[in-house]
């Protein structure tokens, strides 16, 4: 089976305006400097239990997330998995409140009570990153089931892993949302291993978005590493969605840089694999495209000098405050 995505250069995107494509950068940047702040963070000890970083995989939510705000509506929704920084960041969670949650502080998202795994920020429409697999699947049918009752133009988006393909909640999960032709964008970031388990060790088909025939949608794979293919593709579906003709499987081909959680060294993936598929690193790409764009390499410099600039801010805000006092241990419990 080949999974590398088909070209290593961006195809450029008339559409799309500079101005658009180093939006794009600012945020892919700003989210790979944030994970390696996490990291960092985590090698201290300052993060208590797992943490999952997206490296390497900033242009599947980055170019999602872009789709669904063109033609936004105040009810979009995202939700996600436990590898979700990237997308809640995406959404437009601010930094400092990011970091500060997967740090278990105050000022977190969650006031520090959800962690690593648990960022949620509904007012930019993110609706929580899920820590079992697959668990957030039947959530997003939910999501667009509200939309379509309530007549808006809302639309659910949901990342999830190639792992989650195999479980039951994915394949009910389609076909509810088939059935009821519900305003849903399911969207697999397929970084070809399921925590430690290749792809090919698993799955005996080579396109997931296969599957969505099954259900009587459309599949459709993309290179996820190519953000301005991610956000065309992206916005098709959402399109499709707002205009009531229902839910849309997309594979976004990526890969991760890093092992699946924590210190995990990754001694599973093959030798080279890694090195390969650094060559289509998603932020590199589109430095390329913006260069060929006739922006400066000064000027690309700068974006990425201001991302992580926005990062150490962040970082020092976030670190500045207190750990939840143990008051809030009674807050926010219902039953």
């Amino acid at each position: 089976m080949t999974y590398l995505p088909p070209q290593v250069d961006i195809d450029d995107n008339a559409a799309l305006t500079v101005d658009d494509l180093a939006a794009m950068l600012t945020r892919m940047a700003e989210i790979r400097a944030l994970e390696d702040e996490i990291q960092r963070a985590f090698t201290q000890n300052l993060v208590r239990g797992s943490t999952h970083l997206c490296t390497g995989q900033e242009a599947c939510v980055v170019g999602a997330c872009a789709a669904l705000r063109e033609d936004g509506d105040p009810g979009d929704a995202m939700v996600c998995t436990y590898r979700g920084h990237g997308a809640v960041v995406a959404m437009g969670a601010p930094l400092d409140r990011s970091f500060a949650e997967v740090l278990g502080r105050s000022s977190g998202l969650c006031r520090g009570k959800g962690g690593s795994m648990h960022l949620t920020d509904t007012s930019v429409g993110a609706y929580g990153s899920f820590a079992i697999v697959g668990a957030h699947l039947p959530i997003a049918v939910g999501l667009g089931l509200a939309a379509k009752h309530t007549g808006s133009r809302a639309v659910a988006l949901c990342f999830f892993g190639d792992g989650s393909t195999n479980i039951g909640a994915f394949h009910e999960s389609l076909n509810l949302a088939a059935i009821w032709k519900l305003p849903v964008v399911f969207f697999c970031e397929n970084n070809l291993y399921g925590e430690y388990s290749a792809i090919r060790t698993t799955t005996p088909i080579e396109r997931l978005s296969d599957r969505a025939a099954a259900y009587a949608m459309p599949g459709v794979q993309v290179d996820g590493n190519d953000v301005v293919a991610v956000r065309a593709i992206t916005g098709v579906a959402v399109r499709r969605a707002r205009a009531g003709e229902g839910p849309t499987l997309i594979e976004a081909l990526t890969y991760r840089h890093r092992g699946h959680s924590r210190t995990d060294p990754a001694t599973y993936r093959p030798a080279g694999e890694l090195e390969t598929w650094k060559e289509y690193d998603p932020i590199g790409r589109l430095d390329r495209l913006l260069l060929r764009r006739g922006i400066s390499e000064q000027a690309v410099e700068e974006i990425h000098a201001a991302a992580r600039a926005s990062v150490t801010s962040a970082v020092a805000a976030a670190t500045a405050h207190d750990e939840p006092g143990i008051e809030l241990l009674v807050e926010d419990v219902y039953a």
